[in-house]
């Protein structure tokens, strides 16, 4: 009975010490875990810093991060870690940012550029202004950002931190349990998305603008006005158009020289290619595109034309059009090359330029680069009519690009030149003098005259 007694008191007392055991171990597991900022109910909790950003005085930060939609990614990141948030100030971001920049960042499009943005000024870590670099010895540390990216920490020689260009000014300004916030003086910019702005401001100034300071065409005989003598640099060149082109489609032209070289005032490369980049985003016009840089070098040659000094304006045939010409019309050699020679004319002609040539005199004849052909061009239905029969076209998209020197006017037909049908020549009239006729009664009395030799007297019996 004792045996049971003292039994029972034994078990108690390791019933007691294990209970204390997984108190303590408990106690222990739940110290070692990383508090979170979030409450029971799964929202940030009002001392986070995230809360703060959005109360701080970097009102121009706050907004951008709610315009990027980025809030719940920030929650899941301070759900997981300490952040660190580098604000610019409100000033340089208002007045100091680009605004060609802000707009691009602001556009629907570029959501994922300033997701990037703003992420590239958050740090995945906690780090105080006393976890600098040391300043005595000038060096930098490299930090992984929340955008997968990285930065550089820096302590300067006079004492002040950086993190990359941009100066801290406000270390420590908001510290939280969950973060903290220092205040930098200018916008970081990280490369990806500096390099797309750049390509979408490319893409942009590739756009048509109207021609300022064209050339002044002669309202009599719709010509360029020749310049005064002495001839100024980056004046039409002297010799006609047709001497500088090339031998022939067979023969690639020589390249275009560059703006600095003996007679390359202009960049005609630049030009060419802002048209043919202009066509390309106008739409309708991809088939003219690719003949002229992949089925033909007539780019690389009109480049160096415009190079030289030379005008020229592009009748660009519609891809509707384009689709209506025959393998038989493309497939011999130099084909292509022909067809849009007839289409270049080597003035330089804007809608109101012809429209105007057109009402005034009706009909007018435009040389072609396609010797010796010209392209007639009249008014018909208030705009302006190319060819003739059915081989017309009509002015369909007018001035899609002008600059000055080339002008591109987009029409709805291809042109042909009228073929030369030769005409017969007929022999010339000869007057042939016939014998007046004699009637009967003459000729028996001729017979009659004859036979006693009497005839030769009388001239009607001769």
């Amino acid at each position: 009975m004792d045996l049971n007694i003292y039994g029972r008191s034994v078990s108690k007392i390791f019933f007691f010490i294990f209970l204390i055991f997984l108190s303590y171990t408990t106690a222990s597991i739940a110290a070692t875990l990383p508090q979170k900022p979030l409450s029971s109910s799964g929202q940030i909790n009002s001392n986070s810093v995230l809360v703060a950003l959005l109360d701080s005085h970097y009102t121009e930060l706050a907004e951008l991060v709610e315009k990027a939609l980025l809030l719940q990614t920030l929650e899941e990141a301070v759900g997981k870690h300490n952040i660190t948030i580098f604000a610019p100030r409100n000033e340089a971001l208002e007045r100091e940012l680009d605004p060609e920049f802000k707009r691009f960042l602001l556009e629907p499009g570029n959501l994922r550029s300033l997701q990037t943005l703003l992420m590239f000024h958050i740090l995945p870590k906690r780090i105080g202004s006393s976890e600098w670099p040391d300043d005595k010895k000038p060096r930098s540390t490299k930090h992984n950002t929340l955008g997968n990216d990285f930065v550089h920490l820096t302590s300067k020689s006079s004492g002040k931190k950086a993190i990359g260009s941009a100066e801290i000014i406000r270390p420590d300004d908001v510290i939280r349990p969950d973060g903290i916030i220092h205040g930098i003086e200018r916008l970081l910019i990280p490369r990806s998305v500096q390099e797309d702005f750049n390509r979408r401001r490319s893409l942009q100034s590739i756009a048509a603008v109207l021609p300022q300071g064209a050339p002044e065409v002669d309202p009599r005989t719709h010509r360029l006005k020749k310049p005064a003598a002495p001839v100024p640099a980056g004046a039409p060149p002297v010799l006609p158009i047709y001497d500088a082109m090339a031998p022939g489609p067979s023969l690639a032209p020589a390249p275009a020289p560059g703006p600095g070289g003996p007679r390359g005032h202009f960049n005609g490369e630049k030009q060419v290619k802002d048209f043919i980049h202009t066509l390309l985003h106008y739409g309708g016009y991809n088939e003219m595109a690719d003949i002229l840089v992949n089925l033909t070098s007539l780019a690389t040659e009109m480049g160096r034309l415009v190079s030289e000094g030379y005008v020229l304006t592009v009748l660009a045939p519609n891809d509707e059009a384009m689709a209506k010409l025959t393998t038989d019309q493309l497939s011999e050699p130099g084909a292509p090359e022909q067809i849009i020679y007839y289409h270049i004319i080597p003035e330089y002609q804007t809608e109101e330029s012809m429209y105007n040539a057109v009402r005034r005199f009706g009909k007018v004849k435009y040389d072609t680069l396609r010797l010796p052909h010209k392209v007639t061009a009249q008014e018909a239905d208030g705009s302006v009519k190319f060819g003739s029969g059915d081989g017309s076209a009509y002015l369909f998209d007018p001035d899609i690009y002008t600059d000055g020197r080339i002008s591109v006017q987009g029409v709805d037909g291809v042109l042909f030149p009228e073929e030369e049908t030769p005409t017969a020549t007929k022999p010339a009239n000869v007057k042939v003098v016939t014998k007046p006729r004699r009637g009967k009664l003459m000729e028996l009395t001729c017979r009659m005259l004859g036979t006693v030799g009497q005839d030769s007297h009388f001239t009607t019996c001769q």
